[in-house]
């Protein structure tokens, strides 16, 4: 047995519990090393613990933690140390010593049994009073559940946001109905509520449990981009993870199916096609909207059904390309149209000449994009504002828009940029919003990856025997034909090797192994490239990686990364959670959608810089790529991943006027051509490769790995 006071967390990993921690004994001396079960643990804790003395071949004596227990400090000494760690929301260090010099030894029974008597407290008014004595009694609140779920290998951020979803029934609802986790609290997924529920004795084989693997299996499929399973492949896959019978998978999908839990449907290739209910939805309701968008008779842009188009287009007073011309012409003439086609193909002159030529008709005329780089673009390039298509249709808490079909945009045109990330639910939300008679002009690059999430809605979209009509750009322009950037993104398109010596815009730094491409990645982005161009490495220099595992992959680029740009310093404050380090000045981006933050909703995939970090009030500020300031509680930061490295996939609808790719063999499975086209496309002025002469040549090579499973281009060929 080992009771001390806890003094810092060295490390935590969030999903497994195990810890490493420093701990004071209170007999003098050097600090004291434990490791092992110390979940839900804070800094400033009196902590009993159980376990044994061993010793570590590199770090020397350590106690192993088997369990523990906490104990309120007794000492004038201890409490102040312990109300100062920055556990109980709204006291820091100078506060908690300003109660203690008040207080003395009572301090924690007069928080704990009069938390009026704080405001006796110099400078302590009853509004942090009030705040000071709910966060303790929240803190006391999910203390209980801890306990509880301490036994089942719960996280200890995990166990606040099950105890803020259930407040008192959380117990209740993880001993009798775990499976409700995985779809009612973010970061619990299905394998963690198997976990817990064997834990409180729910059967290998229970119902519950299968279906509850058979809808994860979906979820998961959605998040690799499809939209459903085909019925055998499905109920393969939820054998491999459930591992039971046959039989039994077959016999709960069709209790599912009968309790509308999930959609069978036999679509025209013969196959069952199972879908979670809101996909089916989405994908059926897409293709009926644009294909009444397309028949209406209504019609909000008359002026251009009998326009003089030569006049037209001498007025714009700029040549253009014949492919231009009737990209322009299908715009402002159809109610959907498609732009497509590479980088210096006139895509963003097109744009800017359709908008042109609206509002000259004074037009309404909406601007879009799905991120806010990408929207800010497109502003700088047609001078007319552009809002991301999150805060263009207003979306609420829990997801729903604010436009939608009983209330439309007031629009005549409505003109999204990057669409190839449009995933199937977002395009249904703005397609919905979309007013009979106005005009929709989806542009984009269908050869990039298609969106991060489910659907391939423009790919779709152009399939053979859609209605609706599309131009692709094919003529790069001489200026763009200069660019080593756009002229190799067309070789690798092409299925070309890139051309890598005697560009001063595109380079290679050849190395064969992840870990030499690591430190040389590093080496590029923080001395390099700032001493050749003269470009900021936070702020103009990207690192874009085909996969987040390994040594040269995102996960492992962050944290050396972190350190070579923004160390730590003692003036900057900082955030640990989890395996990470959170600090001002920090890259950081979102990793899920988060309809009840900032002003519509912060989604994955978005960007920004930590500008603010209270230790006190507990929360961290990000500005986002928006110029919106976003706050996180410190126990929502598994919300945020570092960005100064990120998969290509998340790079999407993003420029940078310099991008990194460390490519090498380490990531063969994924070295496809799209992935490779769609990071060199992210840059503005300037690429470098590092890595593997070979492992860019199989990401040439290789077209891609087939199609997603989706029925939109069915849905869009059929009359429905």
């Amino acid at each position: 047995m080992l009771e001390a006071v806890l003094e810092r967390i060295t490390y935590a990993n969030e999903e497994t519990g195990y810890t490493v921690a420093r701990v004071d004994t209170g007999r003098g001396g050097d600090l004291v090393t434990v490791v092992g079960a110390l979940l839900g643990a804070q800094p400033g804790e009196s902590i009993r613990m159980r376990g044994r003395w061993g010793s570590h071949p590199q770090y020397g004596k350590q106690f192993h933690v088997d369990d523990y227990t906490t104990v309120l400090p007794a000492t004038v000494q201890g409490i102040r140390r312990y109300l100062g760690s920055g556990l109980i929301k709204g006291i820091g260090p100078v506060l908690a010593d300003r109660i203690v010099s008040h207080f003395g030894v009572a301090a924690l029974d007069v928080i704990e049994q009069q938390p009026e008597r704080l405001i006796e407290v110099p400078k302590l008014g009853p509004k942090r009073t009030k705040m000071i004595a709910a966060a303790w009694e929240e803190q006391k609140a999910i203390k209980e559940v801890m306990v509880f779920l301490q036994g089942v290998g719960v996280s200890t951020s995990l166990a606040v946001r099950i105890y803020k979803q259930y407040q008192d029934k959380s117990i209740d609802v993880v001993r009798e109905e775990p499976y409700r986790l995985a779809t009612d609290v973010w970061g619990i997924g299905f394998r963690t509520a198997d976990v817990i529920a064997k834990a409180v004795g729910i059967p290998h084989d229970s119902p519950q449990r299968v279906k509850a693997g058979l809808q994860f299996t979906l979820s998961e499929a959605t998040g690799d981009g499809n939209c459903f399973l085909p019925e055998n492949e499905l109920i393969g896959a939820a054998i491999k993870i459930l591992q039971v019978d046959a039989g039994l998978v077959i016999e709960c999908l069709a209790e599912l199916v009968a309790e509308e839990g999930v959609v069978r449907e036999l679509l025209p290739d013969g196959e069952p096609a199972i879908y979670l209910v809101p996909f089916h939805r989405a994908e059926i309701s897409l293709a009926n909207q644009l294909r009444s968008l397309l028949g209406t008779d209504a019609e909000r842009m008359p002026a251009f059904q009998d326009v003089d188009w030569d006049r037209a287009f001498a007025w714009l007073g700029a040549e253009l390309a014949d492919e231009q011309r009737e990209a322009v012409r299908l715009a402002l003439s159809r109610k959907v149209a498609v732009l497509t086609g590479g980088p210096g193909c006139g895509k963003s002159f097109t744009v800017r000449s359709i908008v042109r030529l609206a509002l000259a008709k004074r037009a309404k005329v909406v601007l879009a994009a799905p991120t806010g780089r990408a929207a800010k673009r497109l502003t700088e390039l047609t001078g007319h504002e552009a809002r991301t298509v999150h805060r263009l249709l207003e979306l609420r808490p829990g997801g729903d828009a604010a436009y939608d079909r009983d209330r439309p945009l007031d629009a005549d045109l409505v003109v999204v940029d990057e669409a190839s990330m449009l995933d199937l639910l977002l395009a249904n939300k703005l397609v919905k919003a979309v007013a009979p008679g106005a005009h929709l002009l989806l542009v984009g690059d269908v050869d990039q990856l298609p969106s991060v999430g489910a659907g391939e809605v423009l790919r779709d979209v152009l399939a053979p025997g859609s209605p609706v009509p599309h131009v692709r750009l094919t003529r790069i322009f001489r200026q763009a034909q200069e660019s080593g950037v756009v002229t190799n993104a067309h070789r690798i398109n092409s299925g070309d090797y890139p051309v890598v010596r005697g560009l001063p815009d595109f380079f290679l730094f050849p190395v064969e192994e992840a870990e030499e491409a690591a430190a040389l990645t590093v080496d590029v982005v923080a001395e390099r490239i700032p001493r050749k161009f003269g470009l900021n490495p936070r702020r103009d220099v990207q690192v874009l990686t085909p996969m987040h595992r390994g040594p040269a992959g995102a996960g492992a680029l962050n944290a050396v990364l972190q350190e070579a740009l923004t160390p730590s310093t003692k003036d900057v404050p900082e955030r640990r959670f989890g395996g990470r380090v959170f600090r001002v000045g920090d890259k950081v981006t979102q990793i899920r959608n988060n309809y009840d933050k900032g002003a519509n909703g912060v989604f994955n995939g978005t960007l920004g810089v930590v500008t603010a970090l209270d230790v006190v009030e507990q929360k961290l500020t990000v500005r986002t790529d928006e110029d919106e300031d976003v706050d996180y509680e410190f126990g929502e930061l598994d919300e945020l991943t570092h960005a100064y490295a990120m998969t290509i996939h998340r790079s999407q609808g993003s420029e940078y006027p310099c991008v990194v790719i460390p490519i090498t063999t380490s990531a063969w499975m994924m070295l496809q051509r799209n992935l490779l086209y769609t990071a060199v496309t992210r840059a503005k002025k300037l690429v470098v490769l590092v890595g593997s002469r070979k492992a860019i040549g199989q990401a040439v090579r290789t077209v891609g790995a087939g199609r997603r499973h989706t029925a939109l281009d069915h849905r869009l060929a059929c009359a429905i």
